[in-house]
């Protein structure tokens, strides 16, 4: 009788709780790991109102996590702190990964709004994690005994990074410096979200609203129909509109024969945020520089850069400007000369006028048309997206085996984008890769690789990862798919690479897994990627023409190479001076009392920038290094251009598709992570180190 009870009160209890649940509101996706196949997210699940609670349950659940390795009253070792630490916060991953992607990808006031919220509480949570004095003590005492551990270079690698993590966050201050460290890094995190907030406004508020058809002349058709398409959407039927993302101003400026409307937006796009309007960023900007310099100053360094830089290949200031003051040495006459030279063909068509930063790209244009008989437009319906696409796929299977299957059941965060699962040579599962290709109002310019889960071991499971890329180029239109420019094609395998380097990682660690590197050496699998982009072998793989499937012939083949240095000066010095610039603007060693605009024109009258090119990014716009990991650390692109063209002759010597030399690379870069010191990985492929001539070489400054 009273089991009988006993039953029913259970079956009453169970069915109340049914009731609830069913009434209940649904469960927030993030708080328990992704019920999906691949560990990806349920962007079918995912509302926006589930971010902020998952955030404040997040970052709630990993203090927990911490208090107990803090607390453990097990003797310190590898696997009780070290591996738990690196393991903990699984929630507040989860939902970081995928926030941070969106807001990126397709950012609305409210998601800005989330981000202002969210971000000084992430800014305090993180310092609470690394201003643990007792989880501290645990990690030094695992690092002060790891000889006697018989730790392995992963781990080693590992338990030094965390390590180093906790000084340079401010484990060893006083209390009152401290309290200044906190208040900095949440000054610093807000300061860096309203940068990048206000670039995204000026970017897609502006407007070039063109009434007169024969403004167009010069302009590519597909160019045209998407300014038509564009300004239908703001309804301005009958006219063209152009913005200030990428696929809108560059062509404009490379193809447009109204030079009064080339200047026009130009100007508009090198005047991003510094306008005097509510979007300027230049006192963000000051303030930003002044208080790394305090951060950097209170953790025992002279400037910023000498922080930014201790976990660095360059590890250095002055190895950084020991590079790029060599490159100058070539770039900046290289850049007269090309300077001259337009000049000339200017001063030939009767133009009258002196060449300005604003005529570059089309009297560029005009001229490689003319030295090498090569017209981008000839060119671009060979280089469909899709075409390419699938030709950094097959390329990247000729290489490490592998293949890519597109799937169309796996919810996505927009429309446009695809998803594709890799599998290795054996058909196992390697990852998910989610690509996302077309510009939209609220996403970033530029283009970036990022994961929504990274690889790891956990609990002996493999976790693999899934990534995704993100770019901006043109929408396809009514009467053609999106196609693509030569710059756009290397574009496209540079952050393919990338995703290699995540999808390839073969470690047990996450803080050291896939492109957790060195910022100076995550650049290597990138670019070394982009060799196969315009090989004559690879481009007879992929580059058919989007109406006939023709394959593109051998003689725009030797076109392309013929002027493959064409203009290098021009990239190279814009490039480098960008590099100078950040690097000046992170070496102060007392706070910026100078305008920014005074600044950057000193310094770049300093290095000698001639005024016909203006650097690649202006300060009040410079993301990379104001909303980005890359302070101090543009440099990195050069840098890891000495080990990707150096790497490349190793292919070159064997074979652009030599299956042994690909292993190698595949075996000690690309699935290695950061579980060892970069150069003695680098060293294990090549057999010495990089031979800095070959980046040279590569960009057609010497032979």
């Amino acid at each position: 009788m009273k089991k009988n009870i006993f039953v029913l009160i259970a079956l009453t209890a169970i069915m109340t709780t049914s009731c609830k649940k069913q009434n209940a509101e649904p469960q927030n996706p993030f708080f328990e790991a992704f019920n999906t196949p691949y560990g990806n997210p349920p962007f079918d699940l995912i509302k926006t109102d589930d971010y902020k609670p998952a955030f404040i349950e997040g970052m709630k659940q990993q203090q927990d996590e911490i208090e107990h390795i803090a607390n453990n009253s097990a003797s310190p070792d590898f696997e009780n702190t070290i591996v738990a630490l690196d393991e903990s916060g699984r929630l507040l991953q989860r939902v970081s990964s995928v926030f941070y992607a969106i807001k990126e990808t397709d950012a609305d006031t409210v998601l800005q709004r989330i981000a202002t919220d969210i971000s000084p509480l992430m800014s305090e949570h993180q310092d609470n994690i690394y201003m643990n004095k007792k989880l501290f003590a645990r990690v030094k005492s695992v690092y002060d005994n790891r000889d006697a551990q018989k730790l392995d270079m992963e781990q080693k690698m590992l338990l030094e990074k965390y390590y180093r993590n906790f000084v340079m966050r401010g484990i060893l201050l006083n209390d009152s410096q401290k309290s200044r460290l906190r208040e900095i890094n949440k000054d610093l995190d807000l300061l860096s979200l309203s940068f990048g907030e206000n670039l995204l406004a000026e970017t897609y508020n502006y407007q070039l609203v063109i009434d007169n058809e024969a403004d167009l002349a010069g302009l590519p058709a597909d160019l045209v129909e998407l300014a038509s398409e564009q300004a239908k959407e703001k309804g301005l039927e009958g006219k063209w509109l152009f913005n200030l993302s990428k696929p809108n101003w560059e062509p404009f400026l490379q193809y447009a024969d109204n030079r009064a409307l080339r200047e026009t937006l130009y100007k508009a796009m090198y005047s991003r945020c510094a306008n005097g309007n509510k979007n300027d960023n230049r006192e963000i900007l000051e303030k930003i520089v002044n208080l790394r310099l305090e951060k950097a100053n209170l953790l025992g360094y002279k400037s910023y850069a000498d922080f930014a830089l201790e976990n660095t290949m360059a590890h250095n200031p002055e190895r950084v400007f020991g590079l790029l003051n060599r490159i100058w040495e070539f770039a900046l006459p290289q850049a007269k000369r090309e300077r001259d030279e337009l000049q000339k063909m200017i001063d030939a068509s009767g133009g009258g006028f002196k060449l300005q930063s604003w005529d570059w790209m089309y009297y560029a244009e005009k001229l490689r048309q003319k030295r090498y008989d090569l017209k981008e437009a000839e060119l671009r319906p060979y280089f469909a997206l899709e075409k390419v696409r699938n030709g950094a796929f097959e390329i990247a299977g000729k290489l490490y085996g592998i293949s890519f299957k597109e799937l169309h059941d796996v919810p996505v965060y927009q429309k446009d984008v695809k998803v594709f699962e890799v599998l290795d040579s054996d058909s196992s599962h390697l990852g998910l890769i989610y690509l996302d290709y077309f510009p939209r109002p609220g996403k970033s310019n530029g283009a970036w690789m990022g994961n929504f889960l990274e690889q790891s071991v956990v609990n002996g499971h493999d976790v693999r990862p899934v990534i995704y890329n993100v770019a901006n180029f043109a929408m396809p239109t009514a009467d053609a798919p999106s196609l693509l420019n030569l710059d756009q094609v290397e574009t496209l395998f540079h952050e393919f690479g990338h995703a290699l380097h995540g999808l390839l990682s073969k470690c047990r660690y996450e803080g050291v897994s896939g492109t957790n590197v060195y910022r100076d050496f995550v650049e290597l699998p990138s670019q070394i990627n982009e060799h196969w982009a315009l090989n004559p072998e690879s481009l007879k793989m992929f580059a058919k023409h989007y109406k006939t499937g023709e394959t593109i012939p051998d003689s725009l083949i030797r076109k392309i190479q013929n002027a493959e240095h064409f203009n290098q000066g021009f990239m190279t010095t814009e490039l480098v001076a960008a590099a100078l610039l950040d690097m000046h603007w992170h070496v102060i060693e007392t706070p910026v009392t100078e305008e920014v605009t005074e600044f950057e024109n000193r310094v770049l009258d300093e290095i000698g920038l001639i005024p016909e090119i203006i650097v690649r990014y202006k300060s009040p716009y410079f993301s990379h290094i104001f909303d980005g990991g890359y302070s101090a650390g543009y440099y990195g692109y050069l840098w890891a251009e000495t080990l990707d063209a150096d790497a490349f002759e190793a292919f070159v010597e064997h074979g652009i598709f030599d299956p042994a030399t690909a292993r190698s690379f595949r075996d000690n870069i690309l699935s290695r992570g950061g579980s060892d010191d970069p150069m003695r990985l680098y060293l294990r492929f090549r057999g010495s180190e990089p031979n800095p001539d070959f980046l040279l070489k590569n960009r057609g400054f010497i032979q």
